[in-house]
């Protein structure tokens, strides 16, 4: 089903106090070759800046990226940074909140990390990531079916005994990951709804890929406006469409006075 454009929902936004929620990577800004690549884009920083200056917007960023890469990326105070999915943030204050309990996960991560690491050696298109918080396994540009053959085998070294009552495992596209349980940005928006709701405003929650899905429906939970980013359709949880990060930057816009 094809998704209405957000550029209907501005008329409705003026005067009224938004309460904005955006992932970074293929939203704000296209992605990075690598997730360890920390490649500040000034245009971004501009524009949320100002958003961030405006009265009528809060903003967060709520990204799978560890919390150090986005304060690298947007080095903007005044504004909320999530990074792990939520797991780790910084409030608009400066004060840290960790939701979860970093030596309770980090030893088994650990231990896992350099059997995964045996399991790309010398093949190409992977990378493994370590977000600190959790351990991943991209393979996007791995040739599809070594790439899958790796997935299998990693995943089946992730036992429930290992898995524990802390950690989980997340699928995507030639993804995957394992890192803590509730560690999804669905579960991040209620506890930002619960602790730092703003009254009357509208929240509003911007992504692409399908680990904002969550973060569609908590949205939706409120009443809010849920917006993916994709040129092509598929099914959704959210109810409109930008096409791009360029057509982002464009709605953003709008919202400024």
């Amino acid at each position: 089903m094809k998704l209405p454009h957000a550029s209907d929902l501005i008329p409705k936004l003026k005067g009224q106090h938004v309460d904005l929620y955006l992932d970074y990577d293929g939203t704000l800004a296209v992605f990075a070759p690598t997730p360890d690549d920390v490649l500040p884009d000034e245009r971004v920083i501009g524009l949320i800046s100002q958003l961030a200056d405006s009265p009528n917007v809060r903003v967060s960023i709520i990204s799978g990226r560890r919390l150090g890469h986005i304060r690298k990326l947007l080095p903007i105070n005044g504004i909320l940074l999530a990074g792990t999915y939520g797991v780790e943030m910084r409030l608009p204050n400066g004060e840290e909140v960790h939701r979860i309990s970093y030596e309770a996960i980090r030893p088994t991560l650990d231990g896992l990390k350099p059997r995964w690491q045996g399991l790309i050696e010398g093949k190409e298109g992977f990378y493994l990531e370590d977000k600190g918080w959790a351990l991943a396994i991209h393979a996007r540009r791995a040739e599809e079916s070594e790439g899958l053959q790796v997935l299998e085998s990693a995943e089946k070294m992730l036992t429930e005994e290992l898995l524990g009552e802390h950690l989980q495992k997340i699928f995507s596209y030639r993804f995957l990951e394992v890192g803590p349980r509730n560690a999804d940005k669905g579960h991040a928006l209620r506890y930002l709804f619960e602790h730092y709701h703003w009254e009357g405003a509208v929240p509003i929650y911007i992504g692409d890929d399908d680990k904002d899905e969550e973060a569609f429906q908590a949205i939706n939970e409120q009443d809010g406006y849920s917006i993916l980013v994709s040129r092509e359709p598929r099914e959704t949880e959210a109810k409109y469409v930008l096409e791009s990060p360029i057509e982002v930057h464009q709605w953003l816009r709008g919202l400024l006075p």
